[in-house]
């Protein structure tokens, strides 16, 4: 039995999308790429129409639908990083390409909304003492990309 799996829509860089997030995230592959069996509104005969890959172990797909349609901040991939280096270098790649916005969140160069976030960033917002969790709810707010030492220094107030 397969798991659900999210399935992200493309115009026609599917694969292409599919190939830079599984280059970002360890325990990531492309699984499978089902191809057109005849001409559709995705593409020509034997063009990618499905690509089934797996990031950091979980499903997903994508799919080439033949027309741009834009995804909001409705639904988003989020994605709890170790550390600053971790919450840096894919805030740097997801946003390449792509549009910066507040709190963590970047919009990539396929039009694909992220929470880029340190782990210890719920921990601090689930802090039974809520002036400490306030504080860094408040420090989270006013950042772009997350920055733990800022998170960190409100948390010790």
């Amino acid at each position: 039995m397969r798991d659900i799996a999210p399935c992200l829509w493309f115009a026609n860089e599917a694969e292409e999308a599919a190939n830079f997030y599984v280059s970002l995230f360890p325990n990531s592959r492309i699984d499978h790429i089902q191809r057109n069996v005849t001409e559709s509104p995705s593409g020509p005969q034997n063009s990618v129409l499905i690509i089934d890959f797996t990031l950091k172990g979980r499903p997903f797909q994508a799919l080439n639908g033949g027309q741009r349609i834009e995804y909001t901040h409705a639904i988003s991939l989020s994605s709890p990083c170790a550390d600053q280096a971790e919450v840096d270098r894919l805030w740097n790649a997801l946003g390449d390409g792509g549009t910066f916005i507040e709190c963590g969140w970047v919009k990539d160069r396929y039009g694909v909304s992220w929470q880029v976030f340190p782990e210890i960033l719920p921990r601090m917002l689930a802090d039974p003492d809520t002036e400490r969790a306030a504080r860094v709810m408040r420090a989270m707010m006013g950042m772009v990309k997350i920055e733990v030492a800022g998170l960190e220094a409100a948390y010790r107030g």
